[in-house]
């Protein structure tokens, strides 16, 4: 139920959502003095929320910051979160979208000789079977790019970012226990709720933020002040995802 609750509350809190509503109640409201509301609502709503700079400012102060390669240490595994591909059920292939970075920073570290295992924990997202199943998927991908199956282990149970923590714990307990040494691998906007879980069920690990928005400097192009980018809508729609669901897992105790 949480799991179904949690995919009805993302629609709601969606700022892309709120703009649909003022542009519907500027249109459609009865009263002119409600419709200009709405539509002043509307235009606010559509530069705060298409500004670049805005938006890099605001997930600054939530995203957990980077590292560089030579700063790691070395680990036993890398514990890469799902959350980071589609598949197409056309073409029946695997298809990464932004979060993919993880599995490629995962892949590097591998070569590096920073981590040992790369382990992929989770299956799908999605309320409805989409034909993706992450963990077992992108493992057939790893091997068919040459890294050996000894070396990926995967978590094919858990649908959300709890469960991953939950069911990682377990299968480490249960078939690698002489592990101790891990380095949580996931987009440092997802970062602080994913090792606030990990924390929560005793699994301890150093942390490596991927796909970042951000960086230490502050620096921004012409355009980024200016010119309004539809995508930051959905960059949105990700950081209050984020945020709100940080706030969620702490009342209800998974953090």
């Amino acid at each position: 139920m949480f799991f179904i609750l949690s995919k009805a509350l993302l629609f709601f809190i969606s700022p892309f959502t709120w703009f649909v509503l003022a542009v519907l109640g500027a249109f459609f409201w009865k009263k002119e003095t409600g419709r200009k509301r709405f539509k002043w609502t509307a235009i606010i709503l559509f530069i705060f929320f298409t500004n670049t700079v805005v938006f890099s400012e605001f997930c600054r102060l939530w995203e957990v910051p980077g590292k560089k390669i030579t700063e790691l240490k070395k680990y036993e595994v890398g514990i890469v979160l799902t959350g980071m591909a589609e598949y197409n059920t056309d073409l029946n292939v695997i298809s990464i979208r932004r979060g993919g970075d993880r599995i490629w920073q995962a892949i590097t570290l591998y070569h590096k000789g920073k981590i040992k295992k790369i382990l992929i924990s989770g299956d799908s997202g999605y309320i409805t079977d989409r034909g993706l199943h992450e963990a077992k998927q992108m493992k057939e991908v790893l091997i068919g790019w040459g890294i050996p199956e000894k070396d990926i282990i995967t978590e094919e149970i858990s649908r959300n970012t709890y469960e991953n923590a939950v069911e990682t714990q377990k299968l480490l307990n249960r078939s690698y226990p002489h592990f101790t040494k891990f380095l949580l691998i996931t987009s440092g906007s997802h970062m602080a709720r994913a090792k606030g879980c990990f924390d929560k069920v005793g699994l301890k690990c150093e942390t490596y933020s991927t796909d970042l928005y951000t960086g230490p400097s502050h620096s921004y192009f012409w355009d980024q002040y200016l010119v309004p980018s539809f995508s930051n809508f959905e960059n949105w729609n990700h950081l209050t995802k984020e945020f709100v669901g940080y706030q969620t897992y702490d009342i209800i105790g998974y953090i």
